[in-house]
């Protein structure tokens, strides 16, 4: 397998967050909704339905410019792409093939501790088709029209990636990328947003072999072992003095497999033209300047900004890869500082596995006030409570967004910080653990743990250890 180069290219479908669909004023969020109840003329298809652009889509559309590295064109144009499937009743669907709304750009990746850029070759605009799905045992197909129409941003790479774990990268990159510019919820789980992965292999560094596209894969576990398989597979067929087909491919979660579908088509075979009831778009300086401006921070920004807290870099990007989580750590560090920020962020950070079929990391569950984590955060500064009593705390607070102080009162947890009286339960427990209190005179620090948990005990769990074991230290002149 070393001697094959391996190249691959992915497109993306991003289903767009607007409230109805591209062309037609129907609901756009199906998910949940009985087949065939979010449809129109215009989704059926039918004679004289005439399409009007949704110019919600071609917002989110110049987010995703920016967010791509780019800047939306000023002026892009909509194409008909001729197939045929029974999910797409008008015959054809409509895209951008020419001139579309996003031309360059690029997405840079981390991958083994080093940087990789991956150009951008073009994002369009395009209208969904419906959905097909075929009951096992039966001699018949179902179709359901709730998501022909329905706004997709398509975005299409260069072939700069040569491995698995590149393409891994690549696909939640971009998913992040379109999350934080507010472009769609790309939810993997109900295809929201879909990736195809185009592989090849040669033994040629100058020319590229032939292709195969492995279609609607959503999540990032099943687009790395789709591109591992198909590396596989073809160097199979070539060793064994056979020719790799150019097709489309399915993929098998189960299995971990593709399966051939079909032949994959030229741009020829679609029969391309101009969209004749539809005008160009054209957006002036000022419409996209005015969306520059209003575009959220990016991962690479909140990577940058946590940096400086001292956070191991696997725990910022578990940060990151929630943005509501990103986006609470930024305003407790801009507005209470780096200390309670980090602290933060562990309590609040949800951990992933590089293993786990991660499609989408969770957001957050509970919503608590800034206000009262800063609050639970200075407890824990003033030795008022400890970092597992904190957790208890906070745990609470995600049920009812408490006061933290008074949370932790009515638990009990506040610890006692009164040196005075804490004094006089630490001489009492070395008075009544001589042999404890020489061995951590001769060094044998392990025996001061014992002590501090004596002295909690006598103190109900409110002493601060910390204090406690400044304090026994003190006592026994070390």
């Amino acid at each position: 397998m070393s001697d094959y180069i391996t190249t691959i290219g992915i497109e993306c479908h991003v289903q767009l967050k607007t409230k109805t669909k591209l062309f037609a004023a129907v609901d756009n969020d199906a998910r949940g909704a009985e087949p065939n109840t979010l449809i129109s003329h215009i989704c059926l298809g039918l004679p004289g339905a005439l399409p009007v652009l949704n110019d919600k889509a071609v917002e989110l559309a110049s987010r995703a410019a920016f967010a791509l590295n780019t800047k939306p064109q000023p002026f892009s144009k909509f194409d008909r792409k001729h197939y045929f499937y029974p999910d797409l009743p008008m015959g054809y669907q409509i895209t951008q093939f020419e001139e579309p709304v996003v031309l360059g750009g690029h997405v840079d990746i981390v991958v083994n501790g080093e940087q990789k850029r991956i150009g951008i070759t073009r994002a369009h605009l395009e209208a969904d088709a419906g959905k097909s799905t075929h009951p096992a045992g039966t001699d018949y197909s179902l179709v359901d029209l709730n998501r022909a129409g329905t706004p997709l941003l398509e975005i299409v790479s260069e072939p700069d990636m040569h491995s698995s774990a590149e393409a891994r990268a690549f696909a939640h990159e971009l998913y992040l990328l379109m999350k934080y510019a507010g472009v769609g919820d790309a939810d993997l789980y109900h295809g929201n947003m879909r990736f195809d992965v185009n592989v090849s292999v040669s033994k040629d560094p100058n020319v590229l072999g032939t292709r195969s596209e492995t279609k609607n894969l959503n999540s990032f576990k099943s687009v790395e072992k789709a591109v591992e398989y198909e590396v596989k597979r073809q160097i199979e067929v070539l060793e064994e003095g056979g020719e790799v087909v150019q097709e489309t491919r399915g993929w098998d979660d189960t299995k971990l497999a593709t399966f051939s579908q079909r032949t994959k088509e030229d741009a020829h075979d679609y029969r391309y033209f101009p969209d004749p009831d539809l005008p160009p778009i054209e957006l002036d300086q000022a419409f996209i300047d005015s969306v520059e401006k209003s575009m959220n921070m990016l991962p690479a920004e909140y990577r940058t900004q946590f940096a400086g807290l001292g956070i191991d870099p696997k725990v910022v990007e578990d940060i990151v890869n929630v943005p509501e989580t990103a986006q609470l750590v930024a305003r407790i560090l801009e507005t209470s500082g780096g200390e309670h920020a980090k602290r933060i962020a562990f309590w609040t950070v949800q951990k992933t596995d590089d293993n786990s079929d991660d499609a989408q990391a969770a957001e957050p569950d509970v919503k608590v006030d800034d206000k009262n984590l800063v609050k639970l955060s200075e407890l824990v500064s003033a030795n008022k409570l400890s970092s597992t009593a904190a957790k208890e705390v906070l745990k609470e607070m995600q049920k009812t967004n408490g006061d933290p102080e008074a949370i932790a009162t009515a638990k009990n947890l506040i610890q006692e910080s009164n040196e005075d009286e804490l004094a006089k339960i630490v001489a009492e427990i070395l008075a009544a653990n001589e042999k404890a209190a020489e061995d951590v005179k001769n060094g044998e620090m392990k025996a001061i743990g014992f002590l501090v948990g004596q002295v909690m005990k006598a103190s109900q769990g409110k002493a601060n250890p910390g204090i406690v074991q400044q304090i026994i230290k003190k006592q026994l002149n070390i």
